[in-house]
This record gives C-alpha cells, structure tokens and sequence, in this order.
C-alpha cells in the first residue's frame, strides 16, 4: 500500500470516530501531556486504534489522539509522538503529522523537551525555536517524492513560521513569560549528548538540542502546512559541574514548565 493509500484508510477510520474537521495540530512532547486538561475534549482515540499508526512506546508520551475545541477553535492534538531512537523509520516517526493535513488542519503547533546549550538558559526556560540544524537525522522524505503532498525539492528558509513567532512572544511579553528564541539542534538519540557533542552542536550554531521535531517539520513544510515550534529547556547540557542527566529528570523539567507553555499556545489557537 502507498503512502496515499495509507493515508486515505487512516484518516477514513479516524473521521469514523470524529467527523468534524481539526483547524490546528498540536504535537506535545515528554512530560506535556496535561494540555488535554485545558481542551474541551470531544473525542479520544488511542494510536493502537488508528491504522498505520505507530504506536509510543515512551515514558511521557501517553499515546493518544485527542480531538476537542480550545479557543474558538477545533483541534486535534497528539499526545504523545514517535522517534527515530524508537526503531520507527523516518516516515513512519512524521506519518501522523501528514495525517493531520489530511484531516484537514491548517497550522502545525509542536513542543518538546531539550537540552539547553545557551549560557543564558536555565532549567524550566522556553525557547521559541526560529530554525533547526537537522544534519544528524535522516530526511523523512528520502525515497520516491508523492507530487500529491508536495514537491521533490522544498524550500526550507523559513520552517517556522515568522508570523506565528512574532504573534507567540507578543502573547509571552502580554502574559510576562520570558521566552527565549534560538535554534534547534535534531538528533538520533537515545543516548544524551557527550560534553563534546555539546560543544560540538553549539559551535554549529544551535541553542538547544532534542531528539524530535525536525522530520516533523520538515514533512509538515513539505505539504505546506505553517510551523510553530517551542521548547521546554529541561536540562543543560554545557556547565561546568557533573553533567549527569536521566529522562525522570526531563519529565519533571517539562511538567513544571508546562504551564507558562499551554498559555502562550492557547493564545495562539485563540488568534489562528
């Protein structure tokens, strides 16, 4: 079966739960999977549910597909994604974001749990991601182009959205949320980075680091769907005291982050 196909069967069995038409995804990373709390949930489906879907398989991400109203707006959100570390392929790790535009939306909202490699940045920071280095993950679009979902060569100048960031740090400076604006540095995890790998990634130029996103947003782009992206900053990766770091760690960085992040994505929804 072909990716259209595929597509085609998924979202059918989707719109046999839930036949109204999403306006905005939203991808929730580790440890912000309480967003749903502040949805008017009208319909949840687990991924072990939907076909073609995979299915998560890690601590903070419950795995679920949540359709409901905020904002004045019908969304779906996924509660819980897929990596590359998880032994998905690429296509399968951003299947669900194409999904999403099939389902009909018509703007991207992703977060996600990174290390910090700014000296500004302290544990619990939001950064506003403005661009990505994706030179260490596999490009989800290797392989025969669909020209039904977009073109062999896109364009990747801007893959989030300069609108919506500029729209996300009014909503942060309105609310008083700092908020930090950088770069995204994507990886293959599982392993958190060495020092060197740190210093490596932030010479190249990048602010922050996770092990998601990227081929997301790229195949989002490649449909030409608009990107918003914000990261929790829940450990740092460059300092100068034991760098230790375990995923419990993570989770608590994102859940007590949490907050100031819903807020500044609930504004969005509000002003899409």
């Amino acid at each position: 079966m072909n990716l259209i196909d595929r597509l085609n069967k998924t979202a059918a069995v989707i719109r046999e739960y839930y036949s109204k038409t999403p306006e905005v995804g939203i991808v929730l990373g580790s440890g912000l999977g309480n967003f749903k709390a502040h949805m008017q949930v009208e319909c949840e489906i687990p991924y072990e549910d939907i076909p073609h879907f995979p299915v998560s398989t890690v601590e903070g991400h419950s795995g679920t597909l949540i359709f409901g109203t905020m904002g004045g707006k019908t969304v779906v959100c996924m509660a819980g994604r897929f990596h590359f570390y998880e032994g998905y392929s690429p296509t399968d790790v951003a299947f669900p974001v194409r999904v999403l535009k099939w389902l009909g939306i018509k703007t991207l909202l992703l977060s996600n749990a990174a290390g910090g490699m700014h000296e500004d940045f302290k544990v619990g920071d939001l950064m506003i991601i403005r661009d990505h280095i994706s030179l260490f993950q596999q490009n989800p679009l290797v392989g025969p182009n669909e020209n039904q979902l977009g073109p062999r060569f896109p364009d990747m100048s801007e893959p989030y959205s300069k609108e919506i960031i500029a729209r996300a740090k009014a909503i942060a400076d309105a609310k008083g949320i700092a908020v930090h604006e950088g770069v995204y540095a994507g990886v293959t995890g599982p392993t958190f980075e060495t020092r060197a790998e740190y210093k490596m990634l932030h010479i190249l130029g990048a602010d922050a680091v996770g092990m998601s996103t990227v081929q997301e947003v790229i195949v989002a782009r490649h449909m030409g769907l608009p990107v918003f992206a914000i990261s929790v900053i829940t450990d740092l990766g460059i300092r100068e005291e034991l760098n230790v770091i375990t995923h419990q760690e993570v989770l608590e960085a994102a859940a007590a982050a949490e907050p100031k992040m819903t807020a500044i994505l609930m504004g969005l929804i509000e002003q899409l």
